[in-house]
């Protein structure tokens, strides 16, 4: 046998890339771009004919050199810092008081008669109203901020949980009381399985709610932070940034969302693939 014939017979064959095998999973990403797709040609469209100025409503290319413009200067790096720190320590704060209290008012009717009816009250409140309140309690620093994040994620924390309890069907719990379980038991091994879709749910309401409390927060004398530039832009009259910073706080709200749905699929792995 020739060297060659032994050198083709030893090469591994040439990986056949089979198309099927990534064309679903790609299907959904490309249905997902069609309509902001479509939303940019519009916007492009509308600009090129002269539909609306350049002042009013600045090309996609100019909106793009704004990004850059802030990228370079380190601006938009900071911001974001400064910004996600803030909504995550409110979501932190107000998620976690929603889940101890839903949790509570969901196991227990005494702790549901305790509180259920403030909170019920205090849901009914927007939480932009709550602004000029927490100036004058809290002042205009970060404290404020944080309180006014921290309030507006604590009541759809507090509903998702306690009504991610109350919905389990009775069926289990009483399962549960057959096979004679403690009071403790039927917690960990029923109810909170049995309720954390719920709660996964509620976690990303609040993460949600908690990223447009943050755009009002910024609005108090911020000296840092998305809305800081938003505040500057406005003051120049730099359409082109503040449409920036308003995407921004757009693909904020994606990238949190899609990140808390995948986190979602990694712990309920049980339930198989969603359709």
């Amino acid at each position: 046998m020739s060297t060659r014939e032994t050198t083709l017979r030893e090469s591994p064959a040439p990986r056949v890339v089979n198309a099927s095998a990534w064309l679903p999973a790609m299907r959904e990403p490309a249905l997902r771009a069609i309509v902001p797709l479509l939303l940019l040609a519009c916007w492009q469209l509308a600009v090129s004919r002269g539909l609306a100025s350049d002042f009013v409503l600045p090309p996609p290319a100019s909106v793009l050199a704004a990004y850059r413009e802030l990228w370079q200067s380190g601006d938009l790096q900071d911001a974001l810092k400064i910004s996600l720190a803030r909504a995550a320590l409110g979501l932190l704060i107000g998620g976690g008081m929603g889940l101890a209290l839903g949790t509570a008012a969901g196991l227990s009717k005494n702790a549901e008669r305790g509180f259920d009816t403030v909170l019920q009250m205090l849901r009914t409140i927007p939480f932009i109203a709550l602004v000029p309140i927490f100036v004058v309690w809290f002042g205009i620093g970060e404290i404020s901020k944080i309180a006014l994040i921290a309030g507006a994620a604590l009541s759809p924390m507090y509903l998702g949980t306690y009504h991610a309890i109350r919905g389990i069907d009775p069926k289990l719990l009483e399962l549960g009381r057959t096979f004679r379980l403690s009071r403790a038991h039927q917690i960990r091994l029923v109810i909170l399985p049995m309720a954390l879709p719920g709660m996964l749910v509620s976690v990303r309401y609040s993460a949600a709610i908690s990223l447009l409390a943050l755009v009002a927060a910024e609005q108090i004398n911020a000296n840092a932070g998305i809305g800081y530039i938003l505040n500057n832009a406005n003051q120049f009259q730099r359409t082109d940034i503040i449409i920036a910073g308003v995407l921004v706080y757009a693909a904020l709200g994606i990238l949190v969302d899609g990140s808390l749905r995948l986190l979602e699929r990694k712990v309920l792995v049980w339930r198989g693939p969603r359709v």
